[in-house]
């Protein structure tokens, strides 16, 4: 494995890309935040508003893709009360929820006074899908991620709100696939976090395309005809997952560390992705796939917006990475139906032995990060 110079993301994530000097293109395009020019961007988004706001008469204007966490708080302040906009709110239902995470899904509703649409996923078609999923691609959550994608465009076209609001172009800000800095999400469903896997391969006598409606992605032709535009709020303004933290806290988000709930083992903030417990087990995958996954993201965005020094994250790296929180697992293992033995027969299959290895019953990188 082979380090960016200045963070410390590696090579092995998928679509990364490093410069002759050995830098990665996510810290480049932070870079290159300081030749944009964010008053005429943000006039941009303006102009965007005005075309829609009203556009549905007194229905709402715009669909925002919400869960209770920070960005989401910082997404609706936006389009609420700096754009005076009429959201809806669509979100897709935790298969569990922290203490942590309901509270903040009721403070963004009521901070904000905004109308929100969540939908359930049938939690028989999700535990087998997740099954199929992890066995299959080492990817259980494959079929919730969809539907987090797939349903709120669905939404838009049976309620005709054409504007669809997302917050970060992960690829952009974080590496990946689709490396290209642009306000529109369209091709967002390439970005590698869904794999292009086709339906027929998960069908059989127990999932029909019936029961998996929510993640049906609409086609080419009916995403033109309901004039839909998605669009990442992060093309607009100068996005930071750390900053909008800090907003949403000020509006009444509690993150993990101030309700005590849960100190997550192998994270280097407790602020992230907290609204839920199992699900970030499939995210775990990219340890044993890659050897990073949210140390290593969360590190790298620290040491672009100067928080962190490299050495520090290095150590962090190495020192928490490899962790799989034990109640993480467990709510993994107890949802899916299986036994932690299970789970580990089936993971470690998808492990890149060239660098990842068990060490004690533990696995860990084969070399530390330098």
């Amino acid at each position: 494995m082979k380090y960016c110079k200045r963070c410390v993301m590696p090579d092995t994530r998928p679509g990364i890309q490093f410069d002759e000097e050995g830098i990665c293109y996510p810290c480049r395009n932070y870079e290159r935040r300081a030749q944009v020019k964010w008053d005429d961007r943000w006039r941009e988004l303006e102009e965007l508003a005005d075309r829609y706001r009203g556009s549905n008469g007194n229905y709402y204007d715009c669909i925002i893709t919400a869960s209770s966490g920070k960005d989401s708080h910082y997404q609706t302040y936006i389009f609420k009360e700096k754009l005076g906009m009429n959201p809806l709110l669509v979100s897709v239902d935790n298969v569990s929820w922290t203490e942590t995470g309901r509270m903040n899904w009721d403070n963004i509703r009521n901070r904000f006074g905004v109308d929100a649409h969540m939908i359930s996923l049938n939690p028989q078609t999700c535990r087998k899908m997740f099954r199929k999923a992890f066995e299959k691609i080492g990817a259980p959550t494959w079929y919730f991620d969809l539907a987090i994608y797939a349903y709120p465009l669905q939404t838009a076209i049976k309620l005709n709100i054409p504007l669809i609001i997302y917050g970060e172009n992960t690829n952009y800000e974080r590496g990946g696939a689709l490396s290209k800095e642009t306000y529109s999400a369209l091709g967002q469903i390439n970005n590698d976090v869904v794999k292009p896997v086709p339906w027929e391969e998960w069908l059989d006598d127990e999932i029909t395309i019936k029961d998996a409606q929510p993640g049906i992605y609409p086609t080419p032709e009916e995403i033109r005809q309901a004039k839909l535009e998605p669009i990442f709020l992060s093309y607009f303004v100068p996005w930071s997952s750390y900053e909008n933290w800090q907003f949403a806290r000020s509006v009444g988000f509690k993150d993990l560390d101030d309700t005590g709930e849960w100190h997550r083992e192998g994270f280097s903030q407790q602020y992230d992705q907290i609204d839920t417990i199992g699900y970030l087990t499939h995210t775990w995958m990219k340890f044993l796939k890659f050897g990073h996954w949210i140390t290593t993201d969360y590190c790298s965005l620290d040491i672009r917006e100067g928080r962190m020094t490299r050495e520090e994250a290095v150590k962090l790296v190495n020192e928490e990475e490899y962790k799989l929180d034990r109640k993480m697992l467990k709510d993994f293992t107890n949802f899916c139906g299986y036994a932690e033995e299970e789970f580990w027969q089936i993971a470690e299959k998808f492990a890149n032995t060239d660098i990842v290895e068990k060490r004690d019953g533990i696995w860990r990188l084969k070399e530390p990060c330098r």
